[in-house]
């Protein structure tokens, strides 16, 4: 790899990505240099590239996908000793060649509390002493416990061959609890290097475990800053750590990228002193791992340690010399904290209380079903707790979701606080409805909303209820694969740049976007919103996360979310050196840049002004573990106490005021479950999607047939600055990811996978239906020439190999009709790929509203009334239908009088509106819409045609119009 120092232009000293906080000159940020070889490493090195910022001497190490196999890698490793040490003990290895798959391990197991040193060590004098089948016993052991998590419950594992000892009763004690398996996590130790000299420090904290405990816990000790950093990253199963003083800065470990990242970062043995070194550990542990409960134990005086502002990451400050009981209480104690679900357990206290009921829920309690003779079965497959837990009241115990004051209020405090906002409102109707709220809480009649025109339906019916208008702008087309991208900035920019030149900026009150959109491209969030707020400091930003909420436990993808991007805005708005960056980019443009030099320059905003107002709508059903339909709005409103009141409002009109308390619950809990593990799911589920990626593409069948779309294929060139081509690529490394994270206007969210299934002869919706009534194999969304695979925190190693065989066997099949059907076959199948993967329409672009729903729009911009088109379309006397195949159409179309849509036209795929209440039809849409191959066109009724506005009831409210119509205010 090359050592020139890949740098790029911004306007103001930046962030390093995983350190938002920290404004640092770009050129000094090492995640946007090149690897550099280390020199005199280690022989575990190479697995410690990926993992620990180690490099490498092997290319191949240095492949981005080592840097989220931490799991899956770990176990394959010792699966590849265990295999090894069989060997070794039949005879047909050397011990040579166990010993290098030993060491194949590397340090990263010093970051684990199992196996442990001590059965680390076993090893190596089972090793030394030339004991094949007992070094392959014990290797076999350890595997098998780590592959099966068994170590996590049974205490034996963790003990190894001290299990039997006298010294070991105590402890074994603390794992028993009955058949219930306490939650085990593990707790970082940073503590001085003479400390790590023996496990008295381990053993103690074992000796103060109690059978009493909710949960079970070991620590992992480490000696250094980099070390912990190293460690948080690698081990998901770290929840709590604790810091002693007296640590040092440097791991004994060969570590040159982690280093000099940590100097670039402000973390480096130059920018901290020993006696800072333990807060600004907590702080960088903070900023990669938010979830992390940070303890820290000092013998100097504690109170002025707990009074400084970087303590702020730290849970509790204490006393070193106190007894460590305190200590064990207190992780204990914060562990509970984001264990605890306020909605959950008083519901599971609620079902077992003995209830009469006398409201208007007969299937509560369950005695309508378990004592039918027709419906019994639905109690038995759902089971008894289902229906005790079933209520229609809001008290004894439980709350209201529409008024909440108890429980629920407290769980989505909780949830707040999990995904970095100020505050959370559950939503069990799912993210439709989360939409649709934020839209009636914040637009009024007649304010202007950007917004994507390939959005989710539930943001154009939100603005119908509301009365704001769309100013629609496009994405950025994939005609090949009948798809839309993002937005690109530059449109949005325009957008309000004309807006301003109208003297009607003061009516725009949003931008909606969706991040990531349903293929997975992600906006550079925080760029988005500093541009746009310097052109309007008070825009409203609406985020639709819906596929992208378990974004916020993954260091990497978090500074693109909105709350991610929010807290870098509002942390940089209070660096003194925000306002310096300001001034300067307003010095050198001047007091009247002209639109050329405002659309080419990265904005600054003046952080004087910014009134910063983000909302995140979250489908926590599509990534974490709640029920179907279970939601969330996130709002970081500085202005939220101005609209409080009517966001009340929008909840009462849209929430049920019968919520399923089953889904109540389940936002509980997932919130629990990320806070908690979120960090090890999200590892899994990107390691997942690249395993996919990289066995598709590389199979020398399948990838024949079928291939997954890199970011070179998803993301146009000009919005890849970093010139990053895929995750796969030869030579990409994972500086080559957080580069392009951190410079690229559009990146890829690499647990969406498009795969393109054209090129083996069926079209998306075809393709979805064979793995689904064959293979028992479900997708969700297709398009004409592919179909979307997501992985998620679900999916195991399992699901992969199940999907590589089934897609190796329709490879064989097709192989074999093929070969079955002769010149005349393969012809055949070449057509059908040529139209699938070449005679493609091309997609239709928004045409504009009618002059008649413009009545107090500007000359510059698109936006309409879209409102008044579609309740006009509730009248029958106002409307006509007029199929697209008929010679009317071709008539209108060429002749006049141009025809309006009466509603929405949604085909699914692609799945966005095509036409809206308003628009005109054009040519460019009926070819599309003529050259559609779906069953399913939202909107459209193929017997009677589209649904139009008639051509006489525009004539009347274009005279009405003219009579009203305002003109558009000129710029000052």
């Amino acid at each position: 790899m090359s050592e020139r120092l890949a740098t790029v232009s911004y306007p103001y000293n930046t962030c390093c990505y995983c350190f938002p906080q920290n404004n640092l000159p770009q050129r000094d940020c090492v995640l946007l240099q090149p690897a550099r070889r280390a020199v005199g490493v280690d022989p575990d090195a190479s697995a410690r590239w990926g993992i620990t910022m180690v490099a490498s001497e092997s290319e191949e190490s240095q492949r981005i996908d080592h840097f989220f196999s931490m799991p899956a890698a770990r176990a394959d490793r010792w699966r590849d000793l265990t295999a090894t040490a069989n060997s070794w003990a039949s005879g047909s290895v050397k011990a040579a060649q166990v010993a290098k798959a030993l060491a194949a391990l590397g340090a990263i197991e010093e970051f684990h509390a199992y196996p442990g040193r001590r059965m680390m060590l076993k090893l190596r004098e089972k090793l030394d002493a030339g004991q094949p089948e007992n070094f392959a016993d014990l290797a076999r052991h350890i595997s098998r416990s780590i592959i099966t998590r068994r170590y996590k419950h049974d205490a034996t594992d963790l003990l190894g061959e001290e299990a039997g000892s006298d010294s070991s009763a105590a402890f074994l004690d603390t794992f028993q609890d009955g058949d219930k398996r306490r939650p085990y996590f593990e707790m970082l130790l940073v503590t001085p290097a003479a400390a790590m000299r023996n496990d008295r420090l381990v053993a103690e904290m074992r000796r103060l475990r109690r059978p009493e405990d909710a949960f079970t816990y070991e620590a992992v000790q480490v000696s250094s800053f980099e070390d912990a950093i190293s460690a948080a990253i690698i081990n998901p199963a770290i929840s709590a750590v604790t810091i002693y003083e007296g640590f040092s800065q440097a791991s004994h470990h060969a570590a040159p990228i982690l280093r000099s990242f940590l100097d670039a970062t402000g973390f480096g043995s130059a920018n901290v002193s020993e006696a800072d070194r333990p807060l600004a550990l907590a702080n960088a542990l903070k900023r990669i791992r938010p979830e992390l409960d940070i303890y820290l134990l000092s013998d100097r005086r504690v109170e002025a340690v707990a009074g400084d502002e970087r303590a702020a990451a730290v849970r509790r400050v204490l006393y070193s010399v106190e007894e460590m009981l305190e200590l064990h209480l207190t992780v204990m104690e914060g562990i509970a904290d984001r264990y605890r679900t306020p909605f959950f357990d008083n519901l599971k206290s609620y079902a077992m209380r003995p209830i009469s009921t006398f409201h208007a829920l007969p299937i509560a309690r369950g005695k309508s079903v378990f004592k039918s003779d027709w419906i019994r079965d639905m109690g038995e497959f759902y089971g008894l707790n289902l229906l005790l837990a079933e209520s229609s009241a809001t008290t004894g115990g439980l709350d209201s979701l529409l008024e909440p004051t108890g429980n629920i209020k407290i769980a989505q405090e909780m949830a707040a606080r999990a995904f970095g906002a100020d505050r959370v409102y559950f939503v069990t109707n799912g993210t439709s409805t989360s939409n649709k709220m934020v839209h009636q809480a914040l637009v009024a009649p007649g304010d202007i909303v950007i917004l994507d025109r390939n959005c989710h339906k539930s943001h154009h019916y939100g603005l119908v209820l509301a009365g704001g208008q769309p100013l629609y702008v496009e994405a950025f087309p994939m005609t090949e694969y009948s798809m839309y991208g993002a937005v690109p900035l530059a449109s949005i920019k325009k957008a309000l740049l004309d807006l301003r030149d109208e003297g009607r900026l003061d009516r725009v009150k949003m931008v909606d976007l969706t991040n990531c959109t349903f293929d997975g491209h992600i906006y550079n969030t925080r760029r988005v919103m500093e541009e746009c707020l310097a052109i309007k400091p008070d825009l409203i930003f609406l985020w639709d996360e819906a596929w992208f909420g378990f974004a916020r436990f993954s260091p990497v993808l978090r500074p693109r979310t909105a709350m991610g991007a929010a807290e870098a805005i509002e942390a940089w708005m209070r660096d003194p050196k925000s306002l310096e960056a300001y001034e300067k980019q307003r010095a050198k443009l001047g007091d009247s840049p002209s639109r050329k030099a405002l659309m080419a320059t990265r904005l600054i905003p003046d952080p004087r002004k910014i009134r910063l107002r983000v909302y995140q709508t979250n489908s926590t059903h599509k990534s974490m573990s709640a029920l179907r339909q279970g939601s969330m709005v996130l709002v970081r409103d500085v202005e939220f106490h101005t609209v409080e009141s009517q966001f009340r409002e929008a909840v009462f009109t849209h929430a049920s005021t019968s919520p399923n308390l089953q889904l109540i619950a389940s936002l509980d809990i997932a919130r629990r479950q990320m806070e908690l593990e979120g960090y090890g799911l999200v590892v899994n589920a990107i390691e997942i999607s690249l395993a996919i990626r990289q066995a598709v593409n590389s199979h020398p069948l399948i990838s024949k047939y079928f291939r997954i779309l890199g970011a070179d294929a998803m993301v146009p060139a000009e919005f890849r600055n970093s010139g990053f081509v895929d995750f796969l690529a030869p030579g990409v490394t994972w500086v080559d990811q957080v580069r392009s994270m951190h410079e690229d206007e559009f990146c890829l969210d690499p647990t969406r996978m498009t795969l393109v299934c054209g090129t083996a002869g069926f079209d998306g919706t075809q393709f979805k239906a064979l793995l689904a009534n064959t293979y028992d194999i479900q997708l969700n969304k297709t398009s004409r020439n592919s179909v979307l695979l997501q992985s998620n925190i679900n999916n195991t190693r399992s699901d992969i190999a199940h999907l590589i065989r089934v897609l190796l066997e329709i490879c064989h099949g097709i192989e074999e009709r093929l070969a079955e059907g002769g010149e005349a076959g393969r012809k055949a199948f070449a057509a059908r790929v040529k139209s699938l993967m070449q005679d493609v329409p091309d997609l239709p672009n928004f045409s504009r509203f009618h002059e008649q729903f413009r009545a107090d729009a500007g000359d510059l911009t698109p936006e309409g009334d879209m409102r008044t088109a579609f309740y006009g379309g509730y009248d029958p006397k106002a409307v006509e239908y007029v199929t697209i195949t008929s010679e009317e159409c071709d008539r209108r179309l060429k002749h006049g009088p141009e025809m309006v849509s009466a509603n929405f036209v949604i085909p699914y795929p692609p799945g966005f509106p095509i036409m809206v209440p308003g628009q005109v039809v054009t040519a460019e849409t009926i070819d599309f819409m003529r050259k559609l191959d779906v069953k399913e066109i939202h909107g459209y009724e193929s017997a009677k045609g589209l649904k139009l506005i008639k051509p006489d009831a525009i004539a009347g409210r274009r005279a009405h119009r003219s009579r009203t119509r305002q003109p558009a205010k000129k710029k000052r």
